[in-house]
């Protein structure tokens, strides 16, 4: 782990928006931390009814605004420090939502990098998006770049006749 910020503390907010610490140690944080969306889009797509696995991905992502928020207050750098992976936890489900499910390994290999490009390379309006104040940037350029996985999602398996 690396050497600890003297504002840096344990709290449940940094514990949680950190992934369980994954964002504290990881050298992609960004990258590791998505890897925690998987098991979430798993349970997320596993909801019986289409309205449940939306609302499920709805609330997580409106947790991460506050809880996000509260635990950049513990970081180096509070500006959407990159130890916060509760946005990408929360938005990787968002890349499958359209498609209804993970598939096999290399589905989900495409929706993951599909979530990460659009994250890394924050196209309009995710650039955008992530100078909104607090939680909510934080949170915003994530969701875009979830929407743009979905959209892009949609658009592999209408060409790949899926």
């Amino acid at each position: 782990m690396s050497e600890q910020h003297p504002k840096q503390r344990f709290s449940l907010s940094v514990l949680l928006a950190t992934g369980l610490g994954v964002g504290l140690i990881a050298p992609a944080p960004g990258t590791f931390g998505a890897l925690w969306g998987i098991p979430w889009a798993w349970a997320v797509l596993a909801c019986p009814e289409p309205w449940g696995a939306w609302a499920s991905v709805w609330i997580g992502i409106a947790v991460g605004v506050p809880l996000c928020a509260a635990a950049a207050r513990h970081m180096p750098q509070p500006k959407d420090p990159g130890e916060v992976v509760w946005d990408e936890i929360a938005t990787v489900p968002l890349v499958f939502l359209p498609v209804g499910e993970l598939g096999p390994w290399w589905w989900l290999a495409v929706g993951f990098g599909l979530h990460r490009l659009f994250d890394i390379s924050k196209p309009w309006p995710c650039n955008r998006l992530e100078k909104l104040p607090g939680g909510l940037g934080i949170m915003a350029d994530d969701v875009a770049a979830g929407l743009y996985g979905a959209a892009a999602m949609a658009l592999v398996r209408w060409l790949a006749g899926y």
